[in-house]
């Protein structure tokens, strides 16, 4: 996994920085995958000596040897061969065959490790996300996550493969400029100058190819984001014929994106274009000084332009693999701020003291204000005791959900102190705090999953815990009248169930681990009265062995409701004791 401050500097960013960072989180594979490469690298060098020997041995009327047909009678003689054609080009065989298995193994190691930097990037993120303060969740855009998590991580993790190909490339270069050299010094060098030649001729095309990876990650996560946003008002939007609004903004970013993508594919078709004619040029070149000044025989020269040509191909292969490399690496880099960002903005674990609720919830003195500017509650004192209804009711803005957030622990007061039976909220286990809420959102998510799966979120709980959960919810008999029971899958959003339904299943997912308190935000503004009056009587129920916390505008609620307060003037004013027959349980501490 990736810890906190694994994030290099702006300045220190790099392709080569990219590959030595997976490296050392994945030094195992990547040694392997390196070991393997350079036996495969060996393994073809000393092939190709052996079939350059068989060469000298059939061309070469002098009789003196050659450097490969040193390397390779030696070889043989050693293991008691003798170094006839016949059996160097068997051994030719056996070696290049060898190269092959051991690539086999490099490209496994490889794809293993690819498959584990995209997953550990992912999970990283997500659970570096969901640990981080509750701000810091609120700033990030759901489409640039997604793209964060699906597209940079899967482009970041192929970069590794790109590093193990130009990583390959590279030996197997180095590999063919020590079997020239052993020709002759010319022939090493002249290989050694013409990929350096090569190398540095297209540069320009690499840091073109950068610039254009950089600008198709701003614009994916910029596309996705806008997508997000624009898709999930589009039915207000479609309402009023406002359709050609989200189509132009998406198209003027697909246009961009377009863009960017036109120049990385010119520039890597230019590479591949550029590379051919330079490898000809260099050979012709090479052929031209060996017959007219260096005077080289004919048979000498044909395998020293063969060593030349294969260097500078396999130089040309791993400059391909860079340029991949270098616009991938944006990608990466992309991910790991978003995962810093999120380490960065880690959610305190609290105190070590655990929660215990069986008294009551109360604020003393608390005032918060939003970004410090627009305060919402000033010196809000309240208690809501461990069993009843207490009803928060207000205009939108006037801090009813902030007030939720506040007990849960999702935002931390300017001033004063929440209490949860006389201990301050800071100095207790939050996790263990929360582990004894249940919320039920406005909007309950569901997933195209069984019943039993959308109430347990996957977790192993006993079938009669689930049952239990959905009897306190007073759901457990429309479930059971459907056709699979718990089995059965309620659609993609919970498509296929009702209002009532959704919300009920809610109210027992938040049951189902026996919550001391239990928290409605607006449970029920989006049902119609019957589905409402039967979301009452549940509470009304339930609010006899807990705690029940609800954000509501229904009068069925405030008739239910033991206590409650009303925000007034940006603050939480006293309820009157007539109003809905509740009684007051929220006071300000300036009145």
């Amino acid at each position: 996994m990736y810890a906190p401050g694994e994030l290099s500097p702006p300045r220190q960013r790099g392709a080569l920085r990219m590959l030595a960072s997976f490296v050392r989180r994945y030094p195992a594979r990547s040694s392997a995958a390196l070991l393997a490469t350079f036996v495969a690298s060996l393994f073809e060098g000393l092939g190709m000596s052996m079939l350059l020997s068989m060469l000298s041995i059939t061309t070469d009327e002098s009789g003196a040897p050659t450097g490969p047909q040193r390397l390779a009678m030696g070889a043989l003689m050693r293991i008691g061969i003798e170094p006839r054609p016949g059996a160097l080009l068997l051994a030719a065989v056996v070696l290049i065959s060898l190269r092959g298995y051991m690539s086999l193994v490099a490209a496994r190691q490889v794809g293993y490790t690819v498959a584990h930097i995209a997953t550990d990037m992912r999970l990283t993120l997500i659970r570096a996300t969901m640990r981080a303060r509750w701000k810091h969740y609120l700033d990030q855009s759901v489409g640039g996550l997604s793209n964060a998590i699906a597209t940079e991580a899967q482009r970041a993790s192929e970069s590794f493969q790109l590093g193990a190909e130009m990583a390959a490339m590279a030996l197997t270069s180095i590999v063919y400029l020590v079997v020239a050299f052993s020709i002759s010094p010319q022939a090493g060098i002249g290989a050694a100058i013409g990929g350096a030649v090569l190398l540095l001729a297209l540069r320009v095309l690499i840091r073109k190819s950068r610039r254009a990876g950089q600008r198709q990650t701003q614009l994916q996560k910029s596309l996705l984001t806008l997508i997000a946003s624009q898709f999930a008002a589009a039915k207000p939007l479609k309402a009023m014929a406002r359709e050609e609004h989200v189509d132009a903004l998406l198209t003027d970013e697909t246009q961009q994106l377009e863009r960017a993508l036109r120049k990385q594919v010119t520039s890597k078709g230019a590479l591949t274009a550029l590379q051919e004619p330079m490898l000809a040029i260099l050979v012709g070149t090479g052929f031209f000084v060996g017959t007219t000044v260096l005077k080289i025989p004919l048979a000498e020269l044909m395998v020293m332009l063969f060593m030349l040509a294969r260097v500078v191909n396999y130089l040309a292969k791993g400059q391909k693999a860079y340029q991949q490399l270098v616009i991938h690496e944006s990608a990466y880099w992309s991910a790991m701020s978003a995962i810093d960002a999120a380490h960065a903005a880690h959610e305190p674990r609290g105190g070590d003291r655990p929660a215990r609720f069986e008294r009551e919830i109360a604020f003393q003195e608390v005032t918060y204000s939003h970004d410090g500017v627009q305060r919402l509650f000033d010196r809000v004192s309240l208690r809501i005791p461990a069993r009843g209804l207490t009803l928060i009711v207000g205009p939108s803005g006037s801090g009813k959900t902030t007030l939720l957030d506040l007990i849960v622990g999702l935002r931390e007061p300017d001033s004063g102190r929440v209490l949860i039976d006389g201990v301050p909220l800071p100095e207790l286990d939050l996790r263990s705090w929360r582990r004894q809420i249940g919320y039920v959102p406005q909007e309950s998510v569901m997933v195209d999953e069984s019943v039993a799966h959308n109430l347990t979120l996957g977790e192993d709980v006993p079938e009669e815990k689930i049952r239990a959960a959905l009897r306190d919810a007073d759901a457990l008999q429309f479930v059971e009248a459907m056709p699979e029971g718990l089995a059965t899958r309620v659609g993609p959003g919970g498509s296929r169930l009702s209002g009532g339904q959704r919300q009920r299943l809610a109210i027992a997912r938040a049951l189902i681990h026996d919550p001391r308190l239990l928290i409605l935000d607006e449970a029920t503004s989006n049902l119609d009265p019957e589905a409402q009056q039967a979301i009452v009587e549940t509470v009304s129920r339930l609010k006899t062995h807990m705690a029940v916390l609800a954000v509501a505008h229904t009068a069925m609620l405030v008739e239910a409701a033991d206590q409650g307060g009303r925000p007034a003037g940006g603050r939480l004013g006293r309820r009157a004791r007539g109003e809905g027959g509740a009684r007051p349980g929220v006071e300000n501490g300036q009145e």
